[in-house]
């Protein structure tokens, strides 16, 4: 069975609007290689909505980036990607495919049947997927900015802290820290 990786961009005060990150050559770097690591790409609708507006155009030449940037998009663009939705069920971007009814049921499924790990980036999904206990590991790009407004990580909530065990942490070049934590088997006692 394959692990299920949370990955965002998060800045110091809990940020995670995508717009407020360091969307440099590194990044995107980063990101490709993480992809490359993993079997598929899990999204909520959302998410998925907002990459398909944007990165098919990127993949096919349409748009003018950066080569780390094009890389990205053409990667993506053939990666399998999951997508949890009750609203949508047409999901036309290249190798796309729907996780309807039991979201527990669905991504267990998922990951059985992707040995390579599959690379969750929708901060709202991972929520309840946490809820749920079904994420392995944590794959954050730790932005050196206090933004000062949400939508922030976790802001609904968990029903008790998590306790995760540090497997490293890598500066980059930009001033981004690159964190890898693991699920820890330890239970965290609430503090009364």
């Amino acid at each position: 069975m394959g692990l299920l990786i949370f990955s965002t961009n998060v800045t110091l005060d809990g940020c995670v609007d995508h717009q407020e990150g360091i969307a440099d050559n590194e990044t995107h770097a980063f990101f490709t290689r993480l992809m490359d690591e993993s079997g598929a790409m899990l999204w909520g609708r959302v998410t998925y909505e907002m990459m398909e507006s944007y990165w098919p155009a990127v993949a096919r030449g349409e748009a003018e980036v950066p080569p780390p940037m094009r890389e990205w998009a053409v990667k993506l663009d053939a990666k399998p990607k999951y997508v949890v939705s009750s609203t949508r069920n047409d999901f036309p971007w290249n190798n796309s495919h729907h996780i309807a009814g039991d979201l527990r049921t669905g991504v267990q499924n998922l990951k059985g049947a992707t040995p390579a790990g599959v690379l969750l980036g929708s901060g709202k999904l991972a929520a309840e997927l946490d809820r749920l206990d079904l994420i392995d590991e944590y794959k954050f790009l730790v932005h050196p900015r206090i933004v000062g407004h949400g939508p922030t990580l976790y802001e609904s909530g968990l029903p008790s802290a998590r306790q995760l065990e540090l497997v490293s942490a890598k500066p980059l070049r930009n001033g981004v820290v690159a964190m890898h934590y693991r699920r820890s088997l330890t239970k965290v006692a609430r503090q009364e």
